[in-house]
Formats: C-alpha cells, structure tokens, sequence
C-alpha cells in the first residue's frame, strides 16, 4: 500500500456526507464503547440497550484500533471488529488472519458506502500488519464477494431420529477402558483449550480460540439475556487423556406420557474418530432423548456413517460457512501442502489493488514455493476464486465453467485440482 492505515484513516473519515453532517469512520475510543455497542444491537436487530453487565462483558473484546465506528452527528451509526486469528491450512500449518465480526450498519444510514470504508480501513491495516489472510462469516451472501472474499468452507447440521439409528439403548459406553465423563464449566475452561488446539491444527479450515471464546461459551461471559446452562461431557482415553468434549441442551418435550426430547448439541470436538463416535454414541442413547441436533458439523462428516443405520441422520442445513480473502498470495500458498507435484502459472487480479499479480507456483509432496512472474498464465482468476480454491473445498474445473475462472492453458484448471483440492472438505467448527 502506498499510504499507512493511519493516513488513509485520516483521508476517509471526513469523505463522506449525509445531509449537512459529516460522518466519521474511524477507530473508536474506550468511552464510546457503550454507543458502540448499542448501534451493534440496533444493527442486528437486538434489544438496542443492554445491562451494565452485558456491556461490560462485550467490552472485553476491545481492542485499541481494532473496532471501528461511523458516527454521525457523534451518535455510531455502523459497527465493526476485527481481531487476531489463526487458521489451520491444508497440511496443518497456522496461518495467520484478519478476522472480522460484528460488522452493522443501522437501516437509517444504508447505501451510503460506510461498510466499504470501514472494510477498506480494516484491510488496510491487515496488510500493514502482514497478516497472509482475512476471514469472516457472512450473514448475508451478497455482500462480501466484492471485498475479495470467497466462501471457502461449508458446513452441514444434521438431525438423527435416534428411534431409527439402530443403536443399542442399553449402551453402558466407550470400550478398552476409555470414559465418559459429565464436568462442570470451570473443567471445560480448562481442559478445552489445549484438546481445541490438538484438533485444530489437524483440521484444514478450523481457527483459534481465545480466552473470551471460552468464557462466553461456558457462561463466565453473557452477552444477552439468553443463557440456558448446558451439559458437558469429556471423553478420557484408557490412560486418562482428554480425546474429546461435547457441550448440549436438551429440551423438554412429553406427547401424552412419552418423552420426545432433542438434545441439540451446540459443539463436538474429538482428537480421534473413536472419541468422536463414543461421544456421538453417549448422546444418542440417552434415556428420553428421541432426537439429536447435531449442531456445525463439516458436510463430510462421518456422524451418519458412526449410526448402525445411516440414513437416520439427514441434512436439515447446509450452507457456506467460513469466507477467506487472501491477502498475500506468495505467504498463503506456500504455507499449505499440496497432493501432488506440477506447476501451475496463475494471474489472480485484485480490485483492492493489495495482492494481484501473476505468480508461478510449483508444488510436490515434498514442499512448494510460490514466486511472482512475467511467464504467461495457464489460470486467471480473481483473487476471491483463489480464497475459495486455497483451503481444498472449491474445485477449478467448477469455477471455470461458471465463468468466474479463465482457462487459457488447455488443462490448467485439471492442474489446479490435482493440486489444490482435498479428500477431506475443510470445516470451520466456529462461528465469531
């Protein structure tokens, strides 16, 4: 970039106009935290004031520079976060990203450009930072594809009528001396972060967590009035180490004298297929529960195929989940691996101007390198296609024939798959 974060900053926060006021973009002070909040509910639609408590426990995501604010007449009118974030690339190397949240614009002040100058702002000093990617979840599909960013995971939730899965009530549970065990939250914020870490880092697409992540999923930190207390369960291997962790609700739910509860469970997470198919097995056995929601899975899961009859789950959602914007192009592919050796010459044009260019890219099982070129290119392609082609979800050959990538190369985009896609889809078991 030619201009800092903080010069562009200055440029923007006075270019824009509405009525006779100006409105400022920038980042926003300790003080006006509470307004900030407050425009944060009005833009998602939530109870716009919130108790003293609730506020003060939003308050523990600010971050000096990193929240930014439209404020018009010095009332905010938009909100916007990002945070540091590591993404877990194919292969298991951490990279890390730009992750953006909290993103609104109140309906009095639409169509007048303040999320693209809060995005431009953001991404700016992402760049500055030297940060290899920027990840959101969209709320709405249309609206990020312009800022450079694709879909590039997905997710599937599915619903097991237990009643059919074929498994045995009288499951007692894991076999070889392995356990389940019901613990409270304090065991959870401390036994969860360090399995989190094991299994993110063996699943392409999985992020980090943080130490709010963890309070807020537990209770410690409530944001709304809504907090039901769930149930916890850890799975222990023979020799007592932790090899899952599962949180749920239950309802409660009687037709007559029969129970029909759901228990929804709102995160799995396991270090071996065996944890994973016990803690799945322990939910779906349980005395009064005749249905399971299984919350985020990837839509490759294997939770139907852990079910004696599989066609007891079926797919009740699936849609885009995590979206990636590379920004550093050279950083982003090297730090994968790659599932066979060919070389590849791509054009990735950049709107944003932050990371186009032509780059050749030669990879085997042994290690990769990524350079930029002045060959002629096999691919061209936007630099949102590659985000969504870098994690292995998202195939060449499809973007090409919906026009969105231009082979040139007769067989360039059979190279780009051999190379990029995977067995396994990525999953983002998350949301921020």
């Amino acid at each position: 970039m030619s201009r800092s974060a903080s010069e562009t900053s200055a440029t923007t926060a006075t270019s824009a106009v509405s009525g006779t006021s100006e409105i400022d973009v920038r980042p926003i002070t300790e003080a006006e935290f509470a307004d900030w909040n407050r425009a944060l509910n009005t833009g998602f639609l939530r109870q716009p004031v919130s108790t003293q408590e609730q506020v003060e426990a939003r308050r523990s995501q600010f971050v000096p520079g990193r929240l930014l604010g439209a404020f018009d007449g010095g009332r905010c009118v938009a909100t916007f976060r990002s945070f540091d974030q590591q993404v877990t690339a194919v292969g298991g190397a951490s990279v890390q990203a730009d992750a953006i949240s909290n993103v609104t614009v109140t309906a009095t002040h639409r169509r007048r450009g303040l999320l693209s100058r809060m995005m431009s702002l953001d991404i700016a000093a992402a760049k500055e930072r030297e940060d290899v990617l920027a990840t959101l979840i969209a709320a709405e599909y249309p609206i990020y594809g312009r800022y450079g960013f694709g879909p590039a995971t997905h997710f599937a939730e599915w619903t097991v009528d237990v009643t059919r899965a074929g498994l045995d009530p009288r499951w007692s549970g894991p076999e070889g001396g392995a356990r389940i065990d019901l613990v409270d939250a304090e065991d959870v914020r401390r036994l969860g972060p360090e399995l989190h870490e094991r299994v993110r880092r063996a699943q392409p697409g999985a992020v980090s967590r943080d130490e709010v992540w963890w309070k807020t999923a537990t209770g410690a930190l409530r944001f709304f009035d809504d907090w039901t207390e769930p149930f916890y369960a850890v799975h222990r291997s023979a020799s007592g180490e932790v090899e899952g962790m599962m949180k749920y609700v239950p309802d409660d739910t009687w037709h007559g004298k029969q129970p029909h509860n759901t228990a929804n469970v709102h995160w799995l997470i396991a270090s071996t297929p065996a944890a994973e198919r016990d803690l799945w097995h322990f939910v779906c056995t349980m005395d009064w529960i005749t249905e399971v929601k299984s919350g985020w899975r990837a839509p490759d899961d294997l939770l139907p195929l852990y079910l004696p009859d599989p066609r007891a789950a079926r797919i009740t959602t699936q849609t885009d989940w995590l979206w990636v914007r590379i920004l550093d192009v050279v950083r982003a592919l090297e730090a994968r691996t790659y599932g066979g050796t060919g070389a590849l010459v791509l054009e990735v044009t950049d709107e944003q101007g932050l990371t186009g260019g032509r780059y050749r890219l030669e990879a085997s099982l042994e290690g990769s390198s990524c350079t930029p070129t002045g060959a002629d290119p096999e691919l061209v392609l936007g630099v949102a296609e590659l985000s969504m082609l870098w994690l292995g979800d998202e195939t060449a050959a499809r973007l090409v024939a919906l026009g969105r990538v231009r082979e040139v190369r007769a067989g360039a985009a059979r190279v780009a798959d051999a190379l990029l896609h995977t067995p396994r889809r990525p999953w983002c078991p998350d949301i921020f």
